[in-house]
């Protein structure tokens, strides 16, 4: 008797679900959809991003072999249209660089370009606290700009219009 009672709750299970599927399947397979083409349009936007990291690692590598063969204007150009064009990491590594090479030629450029790339981090820092965002990235990007700023033109370097002593 049992056995007839569980055969008749097992067809009823499956009734209701078969009733839930029909009135709520076309939820439930738009919302896998969904998670789906999310998850794949963020590994996209992923690959995107670590693509133009590398293209913009191998343009600063060149960038830096031409610096070292002596081609500083050449290196400095390039540098510069990193600085324009690269992602956020590889720019402010291309600011130095490019204030590095103009150094050379002209130290007073090269101190103002250092002036403006620690200005942009600072700028980047309010407004990353105003967001309330962690700022210790660009307080250790800052403290590196100052100590590259301190080498090249000795321990009381002005930048962006503070003395660090």
């Amino acid at each position: 008797m049992s056995e007839l009672f569980d055969e008749v709750d097992e067809d009823v299970r499956r009734d209701q679900l078969k009733k839930l599927w029909d009135q709520y399947s076309i939820y439930i397979v738009a919302g896998a959809f969904l998670i789906i083409a999310a998850v794949g349009g963020w590994r996209g936007y992923q690959y995107l991003e670590a693509k133009k990291a590398a293209e913009a690692g191998a343009a600063f590598d060149k960038a830096s072999e031409l610096a070292e063969q002596n081609k500083h204007a050449e290196a400095e150009t390039a540098f510069a249209d990193l600085a324009a064009k690269a992602p956020s990491g590889y720019r402010t590594l291309a600011r130095l660089r490019a204030a590095a090479e103009a150094a050379s030629r002209d130290p007073q450029a090269a101190a103002k370009l250092y002036d403006d790339t620690l200005s942009q981090h600072a700028a980047a820092a309010r407004a990353g606290h105003r967001a309330g965002v962690d700022l210790s990235p660009y307080r250790a990007r800052t403290a590196r700009i100052v100590g590259l700023a301190r080498q090249r033109y000795g321990r009381g370097a002005a930048v962006a219009g503070r003395d660090y002593q």
